[in-house]
């Protein structure tokens, strides 16, 4: 394991197989997970990540130059001292800002009845002096003087919560080392309900701290035991009624409501968790108002009296063309979160029934509900972006049916909308279904086969990828490339069950969507085969390495982030975080050998084959507890010992993140000046 920067480092091949369902599998590169995870200091496997990290840096060198400008140029698209709309919550108005330069946004307040502002956080200073920071929870108590906040100083998302004397701006107390998700404060502002993570970094009980106790004594509000993959969150009813100890996995939920004038008080079961059942609670005019998917796929609308919970009585009924996402309850309305054929909608339904949607300028966009934290506001605050519309926000007047803009993101460096173009292509899949495309590009650019394409995809978790607004993406756009977004299954872009159409025995309809996806591209003539750089992170690596190794011959080069890549050995391995609440995602291969034989067709790090392969760039997190650091240092072991090409292979490993990468809006922001250069010297 020698290499100089300028020689590919070579990881070793020691001996290791395991066998299941009379399958015996070869790992030669299993050493590289520290067997003392989350401990990593095995000076073997931290040797080559840094040599690893050195061939990138060795090899980048010589692009050095076009990652500055690529950087500069991003840099300069962003409004050095952004700042957010003020949003009004009971006596103070609240927003965020940068100042000129600043990697971390300022957190301020003043009183709507007038007054100077004043800081609740400043997060560049609690940054200072580590490499990372990330702030998960920033939550002022209901009387207004106290915050309860939590950050993470390493990536590796175990939180640090603690309260804030806004008056003093000081930290009054610490209340947990190890949190994870959001809190919900108590009506008397005395208490506060948060949740923890075990050692295997699952978020498995709420508890309850009274502000001046112990912690060490804080009783446990719920704590998940029947089910190992299941997570806790907690939040609370818009009315402010309830504090909502939800548990759950991906596919099935269960809630409990807590009296938030009594958090004290047993949790109320809300209904039993029935597998494969999710819903959502919510609060308003005496009523709890629940979200569901009990007898149709797309969700529908029930409610309930808080005295008898699980006797839901309809109010909207499922629709096979209507995917209702999200419900809040509002003292005048219900606001629902829908997607129409592919298309955000926000319908606002009266408590008399009557009801309309929001009327949005563009044929396609993405629109999403804002920051609206009072109970009975006089508008509601939207956020909405298309391809070519910077993000903006807009208060809606639901009286008027009005639209009022307060903020258009600004683009310091200039941008002009009339000078590009967007589509929405529906493409054929193999099994004859239409995949929805989104493309943007420069207007003139060629559509007769000769132009570059970046192609970026997820399709996992039912999370869609919106039609949405990024000032990244211009640094290929002009250059003359186009770039698109593949709306593949395993997403909800078309309904939830594109979702379900994704996920476990179905998990080769997202490969082969997104592979189609290209082919059909280039029957529309906006690339040929080889002229197409591929990106996904995440889930979305997995389906990176996986259409990597089914058509290589279809890419230009692939950035593949944080990719989740061992999915075999991973899904076999309880001990890791994620693990037991994945295996509705991906299914069981320990006790189901259907699963394991279909994780074993597509997982990428065992199907690496003889053969050639574009050049490829994967990144990952040291202390990245979602996807693992050996993930993507196996794959490109194995990668580097197999493919028959001399195409480049980078790995770079942040040896002091997670999941996410750099925190810091310009720290991020080099990385894809990184991931750019990348693309743009290795797609000739």
């Amino acid at each position: 394991m020698t290499a100089s920067p300028s020689t590919p480092p070579v990881a070793a091949q020691r001996p290791h197989q395991y066998s299941r369902h009379g399958v015996t599998i070869d790992d030669p590169w299993f050493w590289l997970k520290d067997q003392k995870y989350p401990t990593i200091d095995d000076a073997d496997v931290l040797a080559y990540l840094r040599e690893e990290n050195g061939y990138f840096d060795a090899a980048m060198a010589p692009h050095a130059g076009l990652v500055e400008t690529l950087f500069a140029e991003m840099k300069a698209r962003l409004k050095e001292d952004d700042a957010s709309v003020p949003q009004k919550d009971g006596d103070w108005l609240y927003w965020w800002a940068y100042r000129p330069g600043g990697q971390y946004r300022i957190w301020y307040r003043r009183p709507v009845s007038g007054g100077g502002e004043e800081i609740i956080l400043d997060e560049p200073a609690e940054a200072e002096g580590h490499d990372y920071f990330r702030l998960q929870v920033l939550s002022v108590s209901p009387d207004g003087r106290l915050a309860a906040w939590s950050a993470d100083r390493n990536g590796a998302e175990r939180f640090e919560l603690r309260i804030r004397d806004l008056a003093t701006g000081r930290d009054i107390e610490t209340v947990s080392t190890i949190t994870n998700g959001a809190v919900a404060w108590g009506a008397d502002s005395k208490s506060i309900v948060y949740t923890e993570v075990n050692d295997n970094w699952r978020t498995f009980r709420a508890r309850l701290h009274i502000l001046g106790s112990d912690p060490a004594g804080d009783p446990t509000v719920y704590e998940e035991v029947d089910d190992i993959g299941f997570n806790v969150r907690v939040g609370k009813t818009q009315d402010a009624r309830w504090i909502v100890v939800q548990t759950g996995d991906h596919q099935t939920t269960e809630i409990r409501l807590v009296p938030a004038d009594d958090p004290a008080a047993p949790p109320m079961l809300v209904s039993a968790r029935q597998e494969k059942r999710e819903y959502s609670v919510d609060s308003a005019q005496g009523s709890l108002w629940i979200l569901t998917n009990d007898d149709h796929v797309n969700f529908r609308v029930a409610k309930a009296d808080p005295a008898t919970p699980d006797v839901w009585q309809p109010v909207i009924a499922g629709s096979d063309s209507v995917y209702i996402r999200g419900l809040s309850s509002f003292a005048k309305h219900l606001l629902l979160t829908e997607r129409v054929d592919g298309l955000d909608q926000i319908r606002l339904r009266g408590h008399d029934g009557g009801e309309h949607r929001i009327a949005f300028p563009e044929a396609s966009y993405t629109a999403s509900l804002g920051s609206n934290p009072e109970y009975d506001p006089s508008a509601y605050r939207v956020g909405y972006a298309s391809m070519v519309t910077p993000q903006t926000v807009f208060d809606y007047d639901p009286a008027t049916r009005a639209l009022t803009t307060l903020k258009v993101q600004q683009i310091p460096s200039g941008y002009d909308p009339s000078l590009y173009a967007t589509e929405r292509l529906m493409v054929p899949a193999r099994d004859g279904k239409m995949v929805p495309v989104s493309v943007l590009y420069r207007k003139g650019f060629p559509k007769d086969g000769s132009g570059k394409l970046f192609l970026y995809g997820y399709g996992a978790y039912g999370h869609a990828i919106p039609p949405g607004f990024s000032t990244v993406r211009l640094s290929l756009v002009d250059r003359g490339w186009a770039y698109a977004i593949a709306h593949i299954r395993g997403g909800d872009d078309l309904g939830y069950d594109w979702y379900l159409k994704g996920k476990a025995e179905h998990r080769w309809n997202t490969f082969h969507d997104f592979s189609d996806a290209a082919r059909g591209l280039i029957a529309a003539g906006f690339t040929s085969a080889g002229n197409i750089a591929i990106n996904g992170g995440s889930a979305g690596g997995e389906l990176m390495g996986v259409v990597a190794n089914t058509d290589p011959d279809l890419w230009g080069a692939v950035v593949a982030d944080v990719p989740f890549v061992d999915v075999l050995n991973t899904m076999q391995d309880e001990s890791l975080p994620l693990t037991p609440g994945e295996w509705p995602e991906w299914g069981n291969p320990i006790t189901d050998k259907a699963a394991f034989d279909l994780i074993l067709s597509y997982s990428p790090y065992e199907n690496v084959a003889a053969q050639a392969y574009p050049p490829m760039l994967i990144t990952g997190g040291l202390n990245d507890p979602r996807v693992t650091y050996w993930e993507p240092a196996k794959w490109a072991a194995r990668l580097r010992a197999t493919k028959t090409d001399d195409n480049l292979l980078l790995l770079k490993i942040n040896m002091g993140a997670g999941h996410g990468g750099k925190s810091g809006r310009f720290e991020s922001l080099r990385e894809d000046a990184e991931a750019y250069a990348f693309v743009l010297t290795q797609v000739a």
